[in-house]
């Protein structure tokens, strides 16, 4: 008896309805243009690397209040096929309350992903694009291991690769914040 060939099923598109009814497992979860991506828990030195630029971030808009630093985990919303959690992001600040909910937020000025093993390829080559295609001001990559940051903006095809001093000048703010990037570097991978 010949069996009939079973027809090719679509891949499953994921929602923003599908994400938020994933239980609660201590992971990662995005959608990436209808993809779901799960990563796990990143490792010390990433996390260093965050916990130093997100440092920097809360200092200077302390003093230039453009906008609020953030932290993952979070559900930003690019479309509804696409939720990311970005390591640190800056949301445009509008008044002298922090918004409510992420939607309330809008976009990010700024998205920062620090490159981990299991991340390197999604943040570069799925990320990236769709950030710029949302119309993220900036979006920074960081490679602690190759000791630079990638500074992508919406028009570039190619990134600005910075190697020791970052600057982010917002819209709005009277300085620019200036990163030495060596100092954070050394410090979870000496050269």
């Amino acid at each position: 008896m010949v069996m009939p060939a079973a027809t090719p099923q679509p891949p499953v598109r994921w929602t923003r309805a599908m994400l938020e009814a994933l239980p609660e497992d201590r992971q990662r979860h995005e959608i990436i243009d209808g993809v779901h991506y799960v990563t796990p828990s990143p490792a010390a030195p990433h996390q260093f690397v965050v916990s130093a630029l997100f440092g920097v971030l809360l200092e200077y808009l302390r003093a230039e209040p453009v906008g609020w630093a953030l932290s993952s985990p979070s559900d930003i919303e690019l479309a509804e096929d696409t939720i990311v959690q970005p390591d640190l992001f800056v949301l445009h600040r509008t008044g002298d309350r922090p918004p409510r909910s992420w939607a309330e937020g809008g976009l990010p000025i700024l998205a920062i992903e620090v490159l981990s093993p299991s991340s390197r390829s999604r943040d570069r080559i799925v990320k990236r694009p769709r950030y710029q295609r949302a119309g993220i001001a900036e979006y920074w990559i960081v490679d602690a291991e190759s000791r630079l940051v990638e500074r992508w903006r919406p028009e570039d095809e190619r990134p600005e690769i910075i190697t020791e001093t970052l600057r982010w000048h917002p819209v709005g703010a009277a300085t620019e914040l200036a990163i030495p990037l060596l100092p954070i570097f050394d410090a979870v991978a000496p050269a």
